[in-house]
């Protein structure tokens, strides 16, 4: 038996993307024979390969197309997280192999992290933290921060984060727009076609939209400039989604007021000249990292793998396996 291999005595061969969550791994160790792919020789993976029946991964995994083609008797990638924009989903269809993902689960936590780094960054509260540790109170005020309750809120991505986002938005008294692939017309909240119009009408501009190619920087430097020099930019998707050069340059400049990040483009590294920037506040993407929600993540990306291999319908296809 393989080291990389769990001591399950089951028929069903699942390869594990990488040591993935201890609330998921376990689950996976006890229901089926795994394989973990970062520990694994070339030599070992050809092996176990025409076993494998099942992948797991991460909302960060990377499952490209030759990978799946490596695996003959592939049937179902189970991602723990809501965004799967490294699953070569079309691949994956091409081979008859179903793609799953944990939505809604994580949709509060996720709500609620957008609404506090929209406060955090504008009032300025790490900031504001490190100022009374360091002593600074005594000799005078902190410069004057910006109120939110009332602001106008934009989002980029309506669907049921964002629409969490508007929902608590309202209880600040803010006017609601967004924009997306099309309206919600059931939405109380004005939908706006053009990126460009919507940042310009907004004080708060909060990304929630899928990561993938045809959103990649979709917030580059035109988009910032129209968000303007009193706006703040908050991002709680995925960091491909902003040109993270041009909104560095757009912070340093003053272009915009500042902003709110809880992902990046090539996480875990964070560019210095961000780290330098008294007017971001920077978070771990934790988005959804509470005990309660990455359990019930961790339980929803097993019980996809469990009900497919029990012969039933999974529980949460990606919409592009859904029938």
């Amino acid at each position: 038996m393989s080291p990389t291999q769990a001591p399950s005595a089951s028929p069903i061969h699942v390869l594990s993307m990488g040591r993935l969550s201890p609330l998921f791994m376990p689950q996976l160790q006890a229901a089926f024979r795994i394989h973990v792919l970062t520990e694994l020789t070339p030599e070992e993976l050809a092996e176990v390969a025409p076993l494998v029946r099942g992948i797991a991964g991460s909302g960060e995994s990377k499952v490209p197309a030759d990978l799946m083609a490596q695996l003959p008797a592939l049937e179902l990638v189970s991602i723990m997280g809501v965004g799967y924009d490294g699953v070569d989903v079309a691949a994956a269809k091409a081979q008859q192999v179903m793609v799953t993902h944990t939505p809604n689960v994580l949709n509060d936590d996720v709500a609620d992290l957008a609404i506090g780094l929209m406060l955090s960054a504008s009032r300025q509260l790490p900031a504001a933290d490190r100022y009374v540790r360091a002593g600074l109170w005594p000799a005078g005020a902190m410069p004057l921060a910006r109120k939110m309750s009332g602001a106008r809120l934009g989002i980029v991505g309506m669907g049921r984060i964002g629409q969490a986002i508007a929902q608590r938005a309202l209880a600040f008294n803010m006017t609601v727009a967004y924009t997306a692939r099309s309206g919600k017309p059931e939405l109380p909240f004005a939908f706006v076609p053009s990126l460009l119009a919507l940042a310009e009408a907004s004080d708060f501009l909060v990304l929630i939209t899928p990561g993938g190619a045809a959103t990649r920087r979709l917030i580059d430097a035109p988009v910032l400039k129209a968000l303007g020099p009193k706006g703040f930019l908050v991002n709680v998707a995925r960091g491909s989604v902003v040109d993270e050069l041009a909104l560095i340059e757009a912070l340093e400049n003053g272009t915009i007021a500042g902003a709110g990040l809880d992902v990046f483009e090539d996480e875990p590294r964070v560019p210095d000249r961000l780290l330098a920037l008294q007017k971001v506040v920077l978070t771990p993407h934790i988005g959804s990292a509470t005990a309660a929600t990455r359990q019930a993540m961790a339980d929803l990306a097993f019980n996809n793998l469990a009900a497919h291999f029990a012969g039933q319908p999974v529980l949460t296809p990606v919409p592009e396996c859904q029938p």
